[in-house]
This record gives C-alpha cells, sequence and structure tokens, in this order.
C-alpha cells in the first residue's frame, strides 16, 4: 500500500523553566525518537498510559506546537506524501505549512473546550471552508448542512452554539469540522475519551463510517486499548516518548510480545464476571518522569524481564512475528 505519511526520529522537547530570571533548568523529552509510517486509507492506534507522549507526537505531526508552547524543540523528519512530492512538515513555519493544513487536520479531545463558544455550529464548520477554499458563500452554507447530515445531525442545528448540545453532539461538530476542507489524514486526540460509554460507540462508527466515504487515513490516539482495537489496523505502544512496539492490531491485541505491552494489555477490563485477575501483570514503582529519564531502555526501571544490559543502551525497533519490538529479549 502507498505511503501517505513517515515519521523519523521525531523528538519533542519542552522547556523546564526555573529560578528568578526564569532560565532553561531542565527539558521534557516528550517524544524521544520516533518512527513509523502511515499507509493509505489504514488506522494506526497509538496508545500509551497518560504522559507518554501520545498527543505530543500527534500536535507534533499536524506542527502545531511552535503556536502552542514557548520554546519547544521539535526535530526529526514528518515527510507528507503531496501528488508525487515529499514535504518535511517538520522545516515548515506557521506560513510555509498553512496550504498544508487543508490536507491534515485534528479532531481534539475535549469537546467542550475545543469549539468556540461564541460562534454558532455554522461559524465553526464554516470557518475551514473560508481560510482553505475559494468557495462562495452560498457554497460553504451549502456544505456546512451536508457535513452536518453525514455526522448525524440536522440542518436546524447550524445556527446553535456549542453550549446547546451534549457532549457527543459537539464532537460530531468537531469531527464535522475537520472534514470540512476534505482532508487526507486526520489526527484523532483521545476523540471519546470524555464521552459516555454509549457515545463512545457512535462516534468511532461514525468515524469509520466516514473513513470509507472520504478515503481517509487515521493515526487515533487513546488510551483506552478496547476502543483502539475496534478501529485500528495496526496498533503503536508508547512508553516515555518511545514507540516499544508496533505491528498489526489484532496480533498486539492478543499477543503482545514487550512486556511492557504485555502489562497494559494484561490490564483491560474483561466483561466476565467470573473471569479470574491471575495473569495480570502488575508493574512495581511509578512511572519515571520524563524529565530525568532513565537511560537505556526508559522501561528497565519497572520492567519484570530486565536484564543489566537494558540500562546502557536504547533499544532499537526489530522485526518479531510479524511486527516491530524494541526489546533483545522477547
Amino acid at each position: 500500500m502507498e505511503k501517505i505519511l513517515q515519521v523519523k526520529d521525531l523528538r519533542v522537547r519542552f522547556p523546564v523553566h526555573g529560578g528568578v530570571l526564569l532560565r532553561k533548568i531542565a527539558e521534557v523529552k516528550a517524544v524521544d525518537g520516533v518512527s513509523f509510517d502511515l499507509l493509505k486509507g489504514e488506522t494506526l492506534g497509538v496508545v500509551g498510559e497518560s504522559g507518554c507522549g501520545k498527543s505530543s507526537l500527534g500536535r507534533a505531526i499536524i506542527n502545531i506546537l511552535g503556536a502552542m508552547n514557548y520554546g519547544v524543540e521539535v526535530s526529526g523528519q514528518i515527510l507528507y506524501q503531496d501528488n508525487g512530492q515529499t514535504i518535511d512538515l517538520a522545516q515548515l513555519s506557521r506560513s510555509q505549512m498553512r496550504p498544508y493544513r487543508s490536507a491534515i487536520q485534528m479532531i481534539f479531545q475535549d469537546p467542550y473546550s475545543s469549539l468556540n463558544p461564541r460562534l454558532t455550529v455554522r461559524q465553526i464548520i464554516e470557518e475551514p471552508l473560508r481560510i482553505h477554499t475559494r468557495y462562495s458563500a452560498s457554497e460553504r452554507r451549502a456544505q456546512v448542512v451536508d457535513l452536518l447530515k453525514k455526522v448525524g445531525l440536522s440542518e436546524d442545528h447550524a445556527n446553535r452554539y456549542p453550549h446547546e448540545f451534549s457532549g457527543g453532539q459537539r464532537q460530531r461538530i468537531g469531527i464535522a469540522r475537520a472534514l470540512s476542507t476534505r482532508p487526507r489524514i486526520v489526527i484523532a486526540d483521545e476523540p471519546v475519551s470524555a464521552l459516555d460509554v454509549s457515545i463512545q460507540a457512535q462516534v468511532i462508527n461514525l468515524m469509520q463510517e466516514l473513513q470509507e466515504e472520504f478515503d481517509l487515513s487515521y493515526i487515533f490516539i487513546a488510551h483506552d486499548l478496547s476502543v483502539v482495537r475496534h478501529i485500528s489496523d495496526r496498533i503503536a505502544v508508547m512508553y516515555l516518548g518511545n514507540i516499544v512496539e508496533i505491528g498489526p492490531a489484532e496480533k498486539v491485541y492478543r499477543q503482545p510480545l514487550h512486556p511492557y505491552s504485555r502489562a497494559l494489555l494484561s490490564a483491560v477490563p474483561r466483561p466476565d464476571p467470573k473471569a479470574t485477575h491471575e495473569d495480570r501483570i502488575p508493574l512495581t514503582g511509578d512511572v519515571p518522569s520524563p524529565i530525568r529519564k532513565p537511560s537505556g531502555c526508559a522501561f528497565h526501571t519497572r520492567c519484570p524481564v530486565v536484564q543489566p544490559s537494558c540500562s546502557e543502551e536504547v533499544p532499537r525497533l526489530e522485526v518479531k512475528q510479524d511486527r516491530a519490538v524494541a526489546c533483545p529479549w522477547v
């Protein structure tokens, strides 16, 4: 299949300031050398504990970190395939990135804060069309109505404000806004984590239907492994800024190889009330601080199969059993 996006050795570092003069005294290694490919039409799920760098990864790809955080450092390559041309998004300034914003859109985690409360639904969805297209006012209005219908809302909702909607409806509005420019890639940053379980299924099913209709490629970021398994073609497991395992969703879910993946998946709640917890893999200690990241393999401080060499060298992703795993001991 065609590669639509290639991420190579991506690193994101946030400065930590302190002292009277607020000088830089440390840095947070939010993303620490991540590499992967995104294929056209596929969904890549990205999972991991809170603070592992999932959201920073998504925002670095769409190139909005510089506008959100002063002093953030982003290095590596984000190679986007655009009509036979390869564009390194990581090297683009804010103005240079603008032509590609319509092709790469984002659905944000919190439907309550990601929509401007002062704008109507029509204005929210119409704004990307006004910026990135040459549609007339009447064409934009027609597009808004069409998008609302595609996400399960009606034309009557167009003149209402975000506070008049439920969380699930607000996320549908966010999806409509993301799809307004007919993007090729959509980065969904925990799009259902703030919603009730019953609403989560509706939004996930909607996203799958729209993916087929619009020929979308998704990077689906979440901490709920059951949701990721349902929607993803492949799953990437992150720990403290690194991908420790990446491969076909069903194989990673049913037979995880990396010790962290095993522990993470063993904690997934099961619907069977008679099931025992004997196969749970408890992890000792707390997640280390990304400011003082352990040397070598970042997981070695909590790993049940740790070896002396694990603290000396960062393991590389190696292909094992149809997937890539960053552990030489599995």
